[in-house]
């Protein structure tokens, strides 16, 4: 498992469910699917995904010039 930071690519919105993604070995498309199936049940998410984008460190770029 990787550590857990916000990718620079493959991201549609925050990358939250990318990293997520990354983190537990899974394709990003199938943690989005999980996240939009939790929205049908009631409770947080959406304040959990901005908490997470938030909290979340963005993944520090290779390509960085010095």
């Amino acid at each position: 498992m990787s550590s857990l930071a916000r990718p620079s690519h493959g991201r549609m919105i925050g990358g939250v469910c990318a990293a997520l993604a990354n983190r537990f070995g899974t394709s990003a498309t199938t943690m989005r699917v999980i996240f939009l199936l939790s929205c049908l049940l009631p409770g947080p998410q959406f304040l959990l995904y901005i908490a997470l984008w938030v909290m979340l460190p963005a993944e520090k770029s290779a390509t960085a010039a010095w």
